[in-house]
């Protein structure tokens, strides 16, 4: 038993850490801040990094949010923590905090702007647990931005919108907006 959760733990690693190598030639080619300008991010927003992964966004949201805007970065996985508070330290971010969760945030109810959902919705253990978590901490016309290339465009739109919680907004070239359905914007 130890034995197994031992190998489960260095696979798990291992895995990160081949992930983390290849995002790191990814956002050579294709630079994080030109992803994120397809989600409408303005100065002042708090943003939810679901799923951050090493932190890729991290650094370019947090200057896209400015002094007066705050990240969220949340992963289940401790080497992803681990790597962001490392580059929270490094680069002095004070608007930038990490979460180890799964699934709940602990934040408060309407309390974020925007939430990125990037790569992460296909390796998800409860999607519909993660879906409702996130529209409960989405503000009023708050915004989910989805990304998954396991996934094609129309199986995004409805994955998405099957729930209820979210409507379709807009497609970019590589993100797909949601805005959070609530009793008012809910035609």
């Amino acid at each position: 038993m130890v034995k197994n959760k031992m190998m489960e733990k260095l696979n798990s690693n291992t895995h990160f850490t081949l992930m983390a190598f290849g995002f790191m030639f990814r956002d050579l080619f294709i630079p994080r801040k030109k992803v994120l300008k397809e989600a409408g991010i303005k100065t002042g927003f708090r943003v939810l990094d679901y799923g951050c992964g090493p932190g890729g966004y991290i650094l370019p949201l947090s200057e896209m949010v400015e002094k007066k805007g705050f990240v969220y970065a949340l992963d289940i996985h401790p080497m992803a923590i681990a790597k962001v508070n490392r580059l929270i330290s490094k680069r002095n971010l004070e608007n930038v905090q990490t979460i180890r969760s799964g699934c709940q945030t602990g934040l408060q109810d309407n309390a974020v702007d925007l939430v990125l959902l990037y790569d992460t919705y296909h390796a998800l253990e409860s999607p519909g647990a993660v879906l409702k978590e996130i529209h409960r901490i989405l503000k009023p016309e708050g915004m989910l931005s989805f990304s998954d290339h396991h996934m094609q465009k129309e199986e995004i739109i409805k994955a998405i919108t099957d729930t209820g919680l979210f409507r379709h907004c807009h497609q970019g070239n590589k993100t797909v907006t949601f805005i959070k359905v609530t009793e008012n914007n809910s035609l």
